[in-house]
């Protein structure tokens, strides 16, 4: 392969930052990286204006990348999840996952990852052995490599035990196009999976509650379903999944991006019985929390239930089902929820994270 050269010019009055909607703090908080509308103001004010670019803009969960002829899926995450053991996984399964699914949802196969750890004097030793095994044996049941990374310790009380960054790349099919762009009016809104588990598995362990329940992480590398769809002959227009800020900030943040209406419903919504009974306890919105091992896909209508057949016949796609349509093309962006009692909610951003730490 030939080397790929770039050269950028940069005119420094070209990157005045004009913000639509203006931040209100003048130090960053912690709902700034939640997810919701301060992340959002956070990136559209400061961060996008600087590095804007037409790939950055097309704000998929990866970068789409044309070399000579190959089609690449290039992504990066940071995980700074507390606590770092959580029923069902921890920090080091949660990074491969996290960074197999966002190159997924982009319609790639992944095949290289990279890992970078950032590690606080005094944490144990043990520990540090334990999440690098969860991070191979998690990359090796994917079929892809880890093949670089790095390694940094800072001062004890400067950290919180370990933070890991990932990077993947991965390769698209020639055919393949997956992204906000193509949402449609008519399209069909399609989960692979019950909601919220993995936000309220992490806030139990965290905050020691001792309800009755049996509540895990929902974490789980999807590429394999989503090569499983694509194998089919599913004609998918875009993916999502659906982590920090949940179902409801995944699906605004894709009706913005596609100037698109979606309507969702609330009695088609799964969630499992324990889930939901912890979230009407503490008064939280499961529609609002995040999750590691499901996805939203829009599909043609005319192929809901060949895409649901295919989605059932996967471990990962059991509880797969029909949530909602896209309705008509919207300026601006629209999601609303219809409530079990018939009436219509427009969903909107949250400030920040019900749950913060929790990837």
């Amino acid at each position: 392969m030939p080397p790929i050269t770039a050269t950028v010019a940069i005119n420094m009055a070209d990157l005045e930052l004009n913000c639509p909607l203006p931040l209100q703090y003048d130090r960053i908080v912690m709902a700034h990286g939640g997810g919701g509308r301060l992340m959002q103001q956070l990136l559209d004010s400061i961060i996008q204006p600087v590095f804007s670019n037409v790939i950055l803009n097309q704000k998929h969960d990866s970068a789409v990348l044309n070399i000579n002829g190959s089609k690449l899926a290039f992504t990066t995450d940071s995980y700074v999840v507390k606590p770092l053991f959580f029923p069902g996984g921890d920090i080091g399964k949660l990074a491969v996952c996290g960074t197999l699914n966002d190159l997924a949802m982009s319609g790639a196969k992944p095949l290289y990852i990279s890992c970078a750890l950032i590690i606080e004097e005094g944490f144990a030793v043990a520990d540090l052995q334990r999440i690098v095994l969860s991070m191979q044996l998690t990359a090796q049941q994917a079929g892809v490599l880890i093949v670089t990374g790095d390694t940094k310790v800072v001062d004890h009380g400067s950290g919180d035990g370990v933070y890991i960054n990932t990077a993947g790349i991965g390769i698209i099919a020639e055919n393949t196009n997956v992204s906000p762009a193509r949402i449609q009016t008519g399209d069909s809104v399609i989960i692979n999976s019950d909601i919220a588990r993995h936000g309220i598995a992490i806030m139990l362990e965290r905050e020691g509650m001792n309800f009755d329940h049996n509540i895990a992480t929902d974490c789980a590398d999807l590429s394999g379903l989503v090569q499983h769809l694509m194998q089919a002959g599913i004609d998918i227009h875009c993916m999502r999944d659906l982590t920090r800020g949940g179902l409801a900030s995944g699906l605004i943040e894709l009706a913005t991006a596609s100037h698109h209406a979606i309507e969702i419903n609330e009695a088609a919504l799964p969630i499992q019985s324990d889930v939901n009974s912890v979230c009407e306890i503490l008064g939280l919105d499961p529609l609002y929390i995040a999750n590691e091992g499901c996805f939203a896909l829009f599909v043609p209508e005319v192929q809901t239930e060949q895409t649901l057949a295919v989605l059932r016949q996967h471990p990962l796609g059991q509880q797969a089902c029909l949530i909602g349509k896209v309705k008509a093309v919207h300026p601006k962006g629209l999601v609303t929820l219809q409530t079990a009692t018939g009436i219509g909610r427009v969903l909107d951003l949250l400030s920040g994270e019900q749950l913060p730490r929790i990837c």
